[in-house]
């Protein structure tokens, strides 16, 4: 695919911030479970925070390639550091920029582009994952203000959120037509952390649940219609999943690197393992599923920056990164053998960071669901 040379320009430059102040951090990330505070500063001194946010309200101005490409190398060195920067992005801000007021828009969208204030998604519940019309958090007119009480779980970001986007029933029902979307800033009383996860891999990302007991949300706080929530969240899931799609390729692109410098360095029987047609055929492999990922997921960005329907296309390139992903970390560590199933190796990393592609933001199941409808819808 052959792009404008701005588009290389932004990756050159993220990639370089990737390599300098991401890569020496990867280890200790995972290791310690937690983004240090100043690489989020960093982060969001170099406009990586509010990508495609205008610059009216204070963000970078680029379109939804170019932040695809911010989190494909972002996540190429850490999966943890470029999944806190899609949450944020594409899950917090999004929606906000999208269905908001203008009101919404001058005051949440500054603080949010420049990292002062840090975004998270509220519409997984215990009960309530794939399923969205079963959330049981509820929120109340009380007249003058909302009040917000349920519980919210797997929320990326949980941890470190200043503003949530906030999913509840508005109304009793037993389907997602009651649903009304919210934002709600997490020093509001009555919010607060119930747990942090201790997850197989992305490590360093929070993912927490959360509750809300009485949370009392100004009126001007609704986000969008009332009870036309559910599709601020499929809206705003569409979107995502390309985001998740580039962290993915991220992470593929980053084992299938170091597989192919290792093959090149790894001598057995007098050769470097890479002149075995073995490992020659893996590498092979490995280039062609990325290569084929990157596409999917640079056409489904173009489609939305020119605002044509890409759900069918975003669905596809998640589906198809996330699996490149899962199955070239694995081979990845066939390549190095013994030593990628050790952590003084990044391969093991790699592989427990890719399996989580293939659930959240919508499991590779669901993928499947949305492009088949998709596909048949266009032939009824």
């Amino acid at each position: 695919m052959i792009l404008d040379e701005s588009y290389n320009e932004v990756r050159d430059m993220v990639a370089r911030f990737s390599d300098q102040e991401v890569a020496p951090l990867a280890e200790s990330i995972d290791r310690d479970h937690a983004i240090p505070k100043e690489l989020i500063a960093k982060l969001a001194e170099n406009g990586l925070l509010g990508s495609y946010v205008p610059e009216e309200y204070g963000g970078a101005g680029m379109d939804y390639l170019s932040y695809a490409m911010i989190i494909e190398e972002l996540s190429r060195n850490c999966a943890s550091t470029g999944v806190l920067v899609s949450a944020h992005t594409s899950l917090c801000i999004w929606p906000i920029l999208e269905f908001g007021t203008e009101e919404q828009k001058k005051k949440y969208l500054p603080k949010l582009a420049s990292g002062e204030w840090i975004g998270c998604f509220c519409l997984s519940e215990p009960n309530a994952g794939t399923d969205a019309g079963s959330l049981t958090t509820f929120a109340t007119d009380m007249g003058d203000h909302w009040e917000i009480n349920g519980t919210k779980n797997w929320i990326t970001n949980g941890k470190e959120a200043d503003v949530a986007v906030v999913f509840a029933k508005s109304e009793k029902t037993d389907n997602y037509k009651g649903i009304s979307a919210f934002i709600v800033e997490t020093a509001s009383e009555g919010f607060s952390i119930i747990k942090q996860e201790e997850k197989l891999g992305i490590a360093g990302s929070s993912t927490c649940s959360l509750a809300f007991d009485k949370v009392k949300i100004p009126k001007e706080n609704l986000l969008g219609q009332e009870k036309k929530g559910f599709r601020i969240a499929m809206a705003t899931l569409d979107g995502g999943r390309i985001g998740i799609a580039a962290q993915a390729l991220g992470i593929a692109e980053g084992a299938f690197r170091y597989a192919r410098r290792y093959a090149t360095e790894r001598v057995q029987f007098g050769s470097p393992i890479a002149s075995l047609q073995a490992i020659q055929f893996k590498i092979a492999d490995m280039s062609t599923k990325i290569a084929a990922s990157r596409h999917l997921i640079y056409h489904a960005s173009m489609l939305k920056d020119r605002k044509l329907p890409y759900s069918k296309e975003g669905a596809q390139a998640k589906l198809f990164a996330a699996e490149t992903a899962m199955w070239t970390t694995t081979q990845g560590i066939q390549v190095l053998g013994g030593n990628g199933y050790t952590k003084e190796y990044p391969m093991e990393r790699y592989f427990r960071d890719a399996k989580i592609t293939e659930i959240y933001e919508g499991t590779s199941e669901i993928q499947r669901v949305v492009i088949a409808t998709s596909e048949f819808k266009s032939i009824s």
